[in-house]
């Protein structure tokens, strides 16, 4: 069985300046840009079975800069719906919650187009994703790689290890870099975290 990939799209505006980023459609910066030509050689080291990409632009740009043209547009693989929280730091939402924590209390409710995902929506929805990959991964040869966002990518990682949708918190990750989950006795271990090519 070949390893899962997962790609954090490049830099953004908001990204750069820590604004929680769902549903804004917002396009990367040209450092983002750059990030994620950069890795082209990391993501073709791998053969590539099959390649699933967030409807946003950030990660079909950060797709497409990383060699992968063809992947498969799935809406599981957006962020998590911040809600109310979305264009919000966590530091303006310290200034009312002091002790708020997103991979524990979740977001303020939204507007009825986005309300906002709890830790259990979003770990439902990592699973219904893990579904697609495996079943990707028992079609044939090779890896499967996502082109996604950071806090969903760090709760799917939590629930490929058997963990809390919660414990994503334990898995930071930076814009455009390339992480694998892999398997070891035939148990699923992470085997490359956050890595960023050589500027």
């Amino acid at each position: 069985m070949g390893d899962l990939l997962l790609v954090r799209h490049g830099e953004t505006e908001w990204s750069l300046s820590g604004r929680h980023t769902s549903s804004t459609d917002i396009p990367l910066t040209e450092n983002g840009r750059e990030q994620a030509k950069r890795l082209a050689p990391l993501v073709a080291s791998h053969y590539i079975a099959a390649a699933f990409v967030s409807p946003m632009r950030r990660a079909l740009e950060t797709a497409r800069l990383a060699g992968v043209e063809k992947a498969r547009v799935d809406a599981d693989l957006c962020e998590w719906d911040y809600g109310g929280y979305e264009g919000v730091t966590t530091v303006e939402i310290h200034r009312t919650r002091p002790d708020w924590f997103l991979f524990d209390d979740g977001v303020a409710p939204g507007p009825p187009e986005h309300p906002g995902e709890s830790p259990e929506q979003v770990g439902a929805r990592a699973e219904r994703m893990l579904a697609k990959v495996d079943a990707a991964l028992a079609e044939g040869e090779g890896s499967v790689v996502l082109f996604s966002h950071g806090h969903f990518l760090r709760v799917l990682t939590a629930r490929r290890l058997g963990l809390r949708a919660s414990d994503g918190a334990l898995f930071q990750l930076a814009t455009g870099t390339v992480s694998r989950l892999s398997t070891e006795h035939r148990r699923h271990v992470v085997a490359g975290w956050n890595v960023r090519p050589p500027s």
